[in-house]
């Protein structure tokens, strides 16, 4: 395709829309036409590109290596169409659009979070504006930040890559936890647990935190890696393993007496939460209007 022309951007919204259907025929209802309107279309498409997108059959969809390049770059396009209408409505001082809004998994506890009030905030302006949400780990946020297929990313960021700006927020604080059936479990409520007891035992890691949860444990390695907060407390729960969990997010098994934290003076950190968006000269107005509702919110004293 040597040149972008309207047929192709109806096209790739069709492709766009079968894709998160996971079909052709899912996607019927939602593109209001028929199937075998929808696979024309989608022929139509891959003349025109001159790739094969996907596999359909009694095999059920399927896009190829090429599908789904193409579909990454069909949501940079559309971040960047939506992008320049904003702008052209930002002309009329008028903010309107779509805002994609990346988190990381289980902040919904986190009462310290100033997310739930700057989006409130955000959308009670009036303004004619959609939020996206997607929820990834901290690694696909800023890929996706970086790429334009979102705005900005709230979540904890280790290791702060080229390309994106890093706005601190607010800190999350943790603890080491085990579970009911736990052979710490006991010594646990005396918080008095040894830490060759600690070091010994079977440790969960968060992958994106690894290398600190074995240093601060003292540990050499790890018996279990996982990429997100419930995986983590689903492992400790099980009472095989103790692991570094947000208080916030463990403690309705504190409550219940499901978890114990094990030495709490010892065991534990602060971790910053930041806003990550892209580098660059110009910034979309909706971005700039969240951004500054976000900032504001997190101006404000919260309750831990």
């Amino acid at each position: 395709m040597v040149q972008l022309q309207d047929v192709d951007l109806k096209l790739l919204r069709v492709f766009m829309n079968v894709v998160r259907c996971g079909g052709f025929s899912a996607a019927q209802a939602s593109l209001n036409v028929s199937q075998s309107t929808i696979s024309e279309q989608m022929t139509t498409l891959e003349t025109r590109l001159g790739l094969k997108l996907c596999e359909r059959g009694r095999g059920g969809f399927r896009l190829t290596e090429h599908g789904m390049a193409t579909y990454e770059a069909a949501q940079r396009l559309q971040v960047a169409v939506e992008a320049f209408c904003m702008d052209t409505d930002a002309l009329k001082k008028h903010i309107s659009g779509k805002l994609y809004l990346g988190i990381i998994d289980n902040m919904i506890t986190d009462t310290t979070s100033p997310l739930p009030e700057a989006l409130q905030k955000f959308v009670s302006r009036g303004h004619d504006v959609h939020v996206d949400v997607y929820v990834g780990t901290p690694a696909e946020l800023e890929e996706r930040v970086l790429d334009g297929r979102l705005h900005v990313a709230v979540g904890h960021f280790p290791i702060h890559i080229p390309g994106l700006a890093y706005n601190e927020l607010y800190l999350e604080p943790d603890g080491l936890y085990c579970g009911r059936g736990h052979a710490l479990f006991a010594g646990a409520t005396e918080g008095s647990v040894p830490n060759e007891s600690v070091a010994s035992s079977r440790i969960v890691a968060r992958g994106y935190l690894q290398e600190n949860d074995l240093r601060m444990l003292n540990a050499s390695k790890a018996a279990a890696t996982v990429d997100n907060v419930e995986a983590q407390a689903m492992l400790v729960l099980s009472g095989a393993y103790i692991g570094f969990l947000p208080n916030h997010y463990a403690a309705r098994w504190l409550e219940r007496d499901e978890m114990r934290r094990i030495n709490p003076e010892q065991f534990g950190a602060q971790w910053p939460f930041c806003a990550a968006i892209r580098r660059a000269s110009t910034m979309p107005s909706i971005l700039k209007v969240f951004m500054v509702d976000l900032n504001e919110c997190c101006e404000r004293p919260r309750t831990a």
